[in-house]
């Protein structure tokens, strides 16, 4: 038997802001077919951005993975865990994430030491502080941030296909900021974003093998 060729899919990481792109691309390198989109912040943008790219063609069949920064919902949470989405949820419905588990085992992988977890990604289409994290706690929610729900929604939208959102904490309950520039736990974050990329190509490829 030769050696496995990888995927022939694309793989396409969505992120908003340009500190996003620039941790996903001067990170360490995965091999295979990666393209990171910055969409722009908020919901609108992230529709707006995939869905050309993807009404387009110029990335068919691709799995779609929604990365960047998020605001973490639990207590006990630390700048620079992982979120691993298990679904994303916002007011236009609900986007059941595929291969959860293989992207636990990756990431662990790829950032070992950092603390990952996994449940229901919320979508907001502003920033979130104080009572109303509290709320979106209590309805089952264990992060939040701006373009996950939308970036996935749309993906499905233009066909279907593998999709997943993986968000680094900069902040949580314990520790808020105001702009993540201002303190340390943004560099841990970003530290932590320039790791997950061949994470996202582990999970890609694993999902394109054959099942036994």
């Amino acid at each position: 038997m030769g050696d496995d060729p990888g995927p022939t899919t694309p793989l396409l990481v969505a992120c908003a802001l340009g500190i996003e792109q620039l941790a996903l691309r001067s990170g360490r390198g995965a091999a295979g077919p990666v393209r990171v989109l910055r969409t722009g912040m908020g919901p609108r943008a992230a529709e707006a951005a995939v869905g050309r790219l993807l009404g387009s063609g110029g990335v068919l069949g691709a799995a779609v993975v929604a990365a960047g920064f998020c605001a973490g919902l639990a207590p006990g949470m630390h700048p620079g865990d992982l979120i691993v989405a298990e679904e994303t949820r916002d007011a236009d419905g609900v986007t059941p994430c595929v291969g959860t588990g293989l992207l636990v085992d990756a990431l662990a992988r790829a950032v070992p030491g950092r603390t990952v977890h996994t449940g229901r990604l919320t979508g907001s289409d502003h920033v979130v502080r104080g009572p109303e994290r509290a709320a979106l706690r209590a309805d089952g929610a264990i992060a939040v941030d701006m373009e996950s729900a939308a970036t996935l929604r749309t993906a499905l939208c233009h066909g279907p296909r593998p999709v997943a959102a993986v968000r680094v904490v900069v902040d949580a309950p314990e520790h808020e900021l105001v702009r993540i520039g201002t303190f340390r736990g943004g560099i841990s974050a970003f530290r932590v974003l320039r790791a997950v990329l061949p994470a996202f190509y582990e999970w890609h490829r694993s999902l394109s093998l054959p099942r036994r």
